[in-house]
C-alpha cells in the first residue's frame, strides 16, 4: 500500500511540473492568445517564464514614471507579461488616443473596400461630392481615398487641424508631396456617405464589438481649430486588443476581421517620398524618414533601438501602440507629452526601447 501511494505521488508531482513549464517556459508561441469578449479575464506570463531580466524592470518603470505616462502594456503572443498603472490611471480609465487612432481610420476603411461599399483607388469627391477643399476642381479631383491613406493628398499642411473646405487647399498634385495632414478624417465622412451608417455606428459594429473593445469607448468631435476631427478615447485594454489585432494579421480568434492583404498594404511603404510610412501606420526600419510639419528627409530608421520589422501607431503626446512581428510582441503607452509636446515621434521612443531591449538582451 506505501509503495502505492508513493507512486501515485510521484506521478501527481511529475504532472504539476509538467503543467508549470507548459503554462510558463514552454508556452507554445505558435499558438496565438486571445482575450475573450466581453470579459476582464486576460491570460498573463511572468518575465521570469519568458526568460527576461527582471532587473531591467524597475529601471524601465521608473523611467515610464519620470515621462509623464499614464498605462503601459506589455504583450507577448497575446498574453499579458507587464500592465502598470500611473498617476491615478486604471485599467478603467479612458484615455485619448490622438493620431494613433489614425490606425483605427485607416482599419475600418480597409473594412468597408472588403464589403464593397468603397474602392480606395476611387476619388475622394466621388463619395462626398465636390468641393469638399478650396482647390481647383481638377486638382481635387486628383485626390483619392489612398491618397488621404498615404498622407500624400497635396493640400496645404500649415494652415492648422481645421479640416473644412476653406482649410483644405492646394499645394501640389496628389501622388506628388508627403505631408502630415488631418484631412485624413475625411475618409470616415466616405465611409458614412458609403455605407449609409453613421461612423460610429460602422466603426462599433465592424471593428470595436468584433475584438471586444470596451464599450465605453467613444469618439468625440473635436471643436474650435480643429473642427471636422473625432478623436478616440478609451481604455489601455481596448488599446492592446486592437494592437492584438494588428499583429495577427487582421484576424481575431479565428475571425478576419480585416482583410489581412489590406492590413500588409496599410503596414508597408506606400509611396516613395517617405518610406517610413504606410496607411496611416508609421514603418521602422526604412533607410530614411520624414516627420509632421516638414519637408526634411531623415537618413536612417525612425527607432534606431526598435525592431526593424516594428510598426507603430503614434499619436501627439507620445500615445503608442508599437507592433513587432518578429517578437510576437504589442506595446501600449498611454499619457501626457513625455517631454515637449509632439505630433507623433519624440526622443522618448529610443530611450524607451533601449530599456525595453533591456529586458530580454
Amino acid at each position: 500500500m506505501k509503495k502505492i501511494i508513493y507512486i501515485i505521488l510521484i506521478f501527481t508531482i511529475f504532472t504539476n511540473c509538467s503543467n508549470d513549464n507548459n503554462s510558463s517556459s514552454n508556452i507554445n508561441y505558435n499558438t496565438m492568445y486571445f482575450p475573450p469578449n466581453g470579459s476582464d479575464n486576460w491570460e498573463t506570463q511572468s518575465i521570469s517564464s519568458l526568460g527576461w531580466n527582471q532587473n531591467a524592470v524597475q529601471p524601465l518603470i521608473d523611467y515610464l514614471i519620470l515621462k509623464n505616462t499614464k498605462s503601459f502594456m506589455i504583450l507577448v503572443n497575446g498574453r499579458i507579461v507587464m500592465e502598470n498603472y500611473f498617476n491615478g490611471h486604471t485599467a478603467s480609465t479612458l484615455w485619448r488616443w490622438n493620431s494613433a487612432g489614425k490606425t483605427l481610420t485607416s482599419t475600418v476603411t480597409g473594412i468597408a473596400e472588403q464589403e464593397g461599399f468603397i474602392n480606395t483607388n476611387n476619388k475622394v469627391s466621388d463619395y462626398i461630392g465636390i468641393g469638399w477643399t478650396s482647390a481647383p476642381l481638377a486638382k481635387e479631383n486628383l485626390i483619392t481615398c489612398k491618397n488621404l491613406l498615404k498622407m500624400d493628398s497635396g493640400l496645404d499642411d500649415t494652415l492648422g487641424d481645421d479640416v473644412s473646405p476653406n482649410n483644405l487647399r492646394y499645394v501640389a498634385d496628389a501622388g506628388t508631396r508627403w505631408a502630415y495632414h488631418n484631412v485624413y478624417v475625411k475618409l470616415q465622412d466616405v465611409v458614412e456617405q458609403a455605407t449609409g451608417q453613421t461612423w460610429n455606428n460602422y466603426f462599433n459594429t465592424k471593428l470595436r464589438d468584433k475584438i471586444g473593445m470596451s464599450s465605453s469607448g467613444v469618439w468625440y468631435n473635436a471643436t474650435g481649430a480643429n473642427l471636422g476631427l473625432r478623436i478616440y478615447f478609451s481604455n489601455t485594454r481596448s488599446m492592446a486588443r486592437f494592437g492584438l489585432l494588428a499583429l495577427n494579421n487582421g484576424n481575431w480568434n479565428g475571425t478576419q476581421v480585416i482583410n489581412s492583404g489590406f492590413l500588409n498594404q496599410a503596414t508597408t511603404t506606400s509611396q516613395n517620398i517617405n518610406l517610413a510610412y504606410g496607411y496611416l501606420w508609421w514603418l521602422n526600419g526604412k533607410t530614411s524618414y520624414r516627420l509632421p510639419q516638414t519637408q526634411l528627409q531623415f537618413n536612417g530608421s525612425l527607432i534606431a533601438s526598435g525592431a526593424n520589422d516594428m510598426y507603430m501607431a503614434l499619436g501627439k503626446d507620445d500615445q503608442k501602440i508599437y507592433v513587432i512581428p518578429s517578437k510576437k510582441m504589442v506595446v501600449i503607452r498611454m499619457g501626457d507629452a513625455a517631454d515637449s509636446a509632439n505630433l507623433a515621434l519624440s526622443t522618448f521612443d529610443e530611450v524607451l526601447w533601449q530599456k525595453i531591449n533591456a529586458l530580454y538582451q
